[in-house]
């Protein structure tokens, strides 16, 4: 018979036991992207949900891309995609223009009003990792987001790493 003591005991919380860093990240992110969210409702801003975000980061790369393009990249269908570019343009974040070479097509563009909303969210991105460093220390975030970028550049050989929801 075993002593109660002898039990093992339980962990004093996430990241205790190995293969737990995949989920920090996350939890790390949720964190991070609920303060994100937070400060978005501080400053009056319209909520936009995540896939809004990454859907302005693609945009502002890429120039030329049109629904299709955008639903490729976010690993969504057409149909998804379409309705959130409706729903952008509808809040006057991005505009459609007719493709120059497809006449079914239109080519996507994030309006000033996207790009302020871009720029917003780049600070608040900014203050989070601020808050971050306060509190590790800029020399160990610094040497989190090496070791971040040597995991993806080992991971991916040096290929663009697509930014996009995980669903």
């Amino acid at each position: 018979m075993t002593a109660a003591h002898d039990e093992p005991k339980p962990t004093s919380g996430p990241g205790d036991l190995p293969g737990q860093v995949p989920l920090l990240l996350a939890m790390a992110f949720r964190a991070m992207n609920d303060r994100f969210l937070g400060r978005l409702a501080e400053l009056g801003r319209e909520p936009l949900r995540p896939a809004h975000g990454y859907t302005f980061r693609y945009l502002a790369a890429h120039t030329d891309a049109t629904t299709a393009d955008l639903a490729s990249y976010l690993g969504i269908t057409k149909q998804a995609a379409s309705k959130a570019v409706a729903e952008l343009e509808g809040w006057g974040y991005l505009t459609r223009h007719p493709h120059p070479r497809d006449r079914r097509a239109h080519t996507l563009a994030l309006t000033g009003r996207g790009r302020d909303y871009l720029r917003q969210a780049d600070l608040l991105w900014a203050e989070a990792e601020q808050e971050w460093a306060e509190l590790i220390g800029a020399d160990r975030l610094a040497a989190v987001r090496a070791d971040l970028a040597t995991y993806l550049r080992h991971t991916y050989g040096g290929t663009e790493v697509p930014l996009r929801p995980v669903w």
